[in-house]
C-alpha cells in the first residue's frame, strides 16, 4: 500500500501565484493543482487592461478552457499533460466550526483558504499546500495548522544572490603580466596567465600590484583578458572601478544585454544614460521606461492627462539623471542643445512600459530603469522585443522592491543576473559605492 510520503502531492494555488506566471500550474510535475472557485472569482475582476497581470489572466483562462473542453473531468479533474498530475477547480467551502469564529471576515482569502483546508481534510493520506506569495496569507495559514509555501519556481537561493554581488575576482598578478596589459599593443593577456581554467565570458578582474588596481575583463570571442579602461560618456567619468566596469559594459556594442543592479546614488542610471547618449549615432532611438508601479491599484489609464502628463511622476527619476548630464557642460553649449533637440524629435523617448508588448524593438538603445519591480515573465517578454542591432539595459536595487508579490530573491532582475550568467552577449554589474553625494553615502549605510 502507497505511504503517505510517496503519493503524489496537492498544491492549492492562490490568485496571485496565477498573476506572477500564467503556466504555474504546469510547474508542479506529477503532483495535482487545485483552484478554488474563489481564484477565479478574483480573476475576472483582472480580464481587462493591458498590464501583465491582465495577460496572465486571460492566457491562464484560455488555458483552463481548453483542458476542460479536451478532457472529461474525473474525481481528480483533468489531466495537464503527459508525466504531470491534473487540475481540479473546486467549489468554496466554509471553515469548520473550530475556525469559523477566527476568521469572520468573508474575504477572498479567507475562503482560498478555508478551501484548502477542506481540501486537506478530505484527503487525510496525501500531502496538501496552500502555495502564495502572499505573506500574510501564509502566516494565517499557518497559525491554523495548514501548510503554506512561496512560489519556489522563479526563486534564486541566497548562494546566488550571493554570486551575482561578487561576479569580481581580485587577485594579485605578476609585474610583467600587467605590464602587457597596461601598456602591450593590444592591452590584453592569456586567460592562462591568470586561471587554471576559462573563465566565463565578461568574468570582471581586478588586479592588484603595489597599492595600484588594474580592471580587466575577459573577451571570449579573442580569448584574452583585456584591459577595461576609464572611459568617459557624453561627460560624465567613472569614480570608482564597479562604475568603470559599468560604463565599459554600456558602451562596448558586442554586450547587448546589461544588468546595472546597487544601492540609491551608485550611478546605475546615470551610466546608462550618458552611455545611449554617448552612442546616439549608432541607434535609431534611445528609449527609457521604468515599471509604473501605483498605489491602490490604479491603471495608468484612470490617471488624468495624456500619456506624457500621465508618465511624469514616473519617469522625474530620469528626467533628474538626464539634468545631471545636462548640466556637466556649459549652458548653450552643443551638447546641452543637443539634449533639448533629441527629446523633441524623440530621438530620446520616454515611454511607459506597458505600450512596449507586442513591438519590435530594432537598432534601439532600450534602457529600464527600476527593473526590480519586473516579474521573471516580464523580464522574458521586454527581452524577447530585441531586434537586430539593439541594446537592451536593466538597472535596479534588489533590495528596494515596490512590488507587493515579489522580493529579492524572485524578481526579474535577480533572475536575470542568474540565467544569463556566462552568455558572451550579457555581463552583470553590481555598483557597491554610493557616489550620489557624502550625505546620501552615510545615510545609505547608517539609516
Amino acid at each position: 500500500m502507497k505511504t503517505k510520503k510517496n503519493k503524489s502531492k496537492i498544491f492549492v494555488l492562490d490568485t496571485n501565484i496565477i498573476l506572477h506566471d500564467y503556466q504555474s500550474v504546469k510547474q508542479f510535475q506529477d503532483n495535482d493543482i487545485v483552484i478554488p472557485i474563489a481564484v477565479i472569482e478574483e480573476l475576472d475582476k483582472f480580464k481587462k487592461g493591458n498590464e501583465t497581470i491582465n495577460f496572465n489572466t486571460r492566457a491562464f483562462m484560455r488555458e483552463i478552457n481548453d483542458l476542460v473542453e479536451n478532457h472529461k473531468a474525473g474525481p481528480r479533474g483533468v489531466p495537464l499533460g503527459a508525466k504531470m498530475g491534473y487540475i481540479k477547480i473546486e467549489p468554496n467551502h466554509p471553515f469548520s466550526p473550530e475556525w469559523a469564529d477566527l476568521f469572520r471576515d468573508d474575504i477572498p482569502d479567507h475562503r482560498i483558504l478555508s478551501t484548502a483546508m477542506w481540501v486537506r481534510d478530505n484527503n487525510p493520506e496525501r500531502f496538501v499546500a496552500l502555495v502564495t506569495k502572499d505573506i500574510n496569507l501564509r502566516l494565517k495559514a499557518r497559525a491554523a495548522g495548514m501548510e503554506a509555501q512561496d512560489y519556489l519556481t522563479d526563486r534564486m537561493d541566497n548562494e546566488v544572490m550571493d554570486s551575482l554581488e561578487k561576479e569580481v575576482i581580485e587577485m594579485d598578478a605578476s609585474s610583467e603580466a600587467l605590464q602587457r596589459l597596461c601598456y602591450g599593443q593590444d592591452n590584453s593577456i592569456s586567460w592562462k596567465e591568470v586561471s587554471a581554467k576559462e573563465p566565463m565570458p565578461n568574468q570582471l578582474y581586478k588586479f592588484n600590484f603595489g597599492g595600484a588596481c588594474v580592471c580587466a575583463r575577459y573577451d571570449a570571442g579573442r580569448g584574452m583578458v583585456v584591459l577595461v579602461r576609464g572611459q568617459q560618456a557624453y561627460g560624465i567619468r567613472p569614480r570608482n572601478d564597479e562604475q568603470k566596469f559599468a560604463l565599459d559594459a554600456c558602451l562596448n556594442p558586442e554586450i547587448q544585454l546589461v544588468s546595472l543592479t546597487g544601492g540609491a546614488g551608485t550611478g546605475k542610471t546615470l551610466i546608462a544614460l550618458a552611455s545611449a547618449l554617448e552612442q546616439e549615432f549608432d541607434y535609431d532611438q534611445i528609449i527609457l521606461t521604468r515599471p509604473t508601479v501605483v498605489l491602490g491599484g490604479q491603471d495608468i489609464g484612470f490617471l488624468p492627462g495624456d500619456q506624457k502628463s500621465k508618465m511624469s511622476p514616473y519617469v522625474q527619476p530620469l528626467l533628474d539623471n538626464l539634468e545631471v548630464i545636462k548640466h556637466s557642460f556649459k549652458l548653450g553649449s552643443k551638447q546641452a542643445q543637443r539634449l533639448d533637440n533629441l527629446l523633441k524629435e524623440e530621438k530620446l523617448l520616454i515611454s511607459p512600459l506597458a505600450y512596449i508588448r507586442g513591438r519590435s524593438l530594432g537598432k534601439v538603445y532600450f534602457i529600464v530603469d527600476e527593473a526590480q519591480n519586473l516579474t521573471p515573465h516580464e523580464m522574458k517578454t521586454i527581452i524577447t522585443r530585441a531586434g537586430e542591432g539593439t541594446k537592451m539595459v536593466f538597472t535596479g536595487d534588489v533590495f528596494q522592491i515596490d512590488q507587493p508579490y515579489l522580493d529579492q530573491w524572485s524578481n526579474g532582475l535577480t533572475h536575470l543576473g542568474e540565467k544569463m550568467k556566462g552568455q558572451p552577449l550579457f555581463q552583470h554589474v553590481f555598483l557597491k559605492k554610493g557616489e550620489r553625494s557624502q550625505l546620501s553615502e552615510i545615510a545609505s549605510k547608517l539609516l
